[in-house]
């Protein structure tokens, strides 16, 4: 059986991004109350990317 969820906390969130609130509805969609091109300015500012670090660290080769 699944466990009772107890109260609802809003999560803690970088002060950047209060108010930010995330669901997925019944058709399985992401929607959220903040505009995407301003999440992704956010995560691309403050969250570093493992699978890019090779490319902004080597030299550019042309094929």
């Amino acid at each position: 059986m699944a466990k009772k969820q107890s109260k609802k906390e809003q999560p803690k969130v970088h002060d950047e991004l209060k108010g930010f609130d995330i669901k997925i509805n019944e058709f399985g969609e992401i929607t959220t109350n903040l505009n995407i091109e301003r999440l992704n300015e956010f995560l691309n500012e403050k969250v570093d990317d493992k699978k890019l670090r090779e490319r902004k660290n080597a030299p550019d080769e042309e094929e």
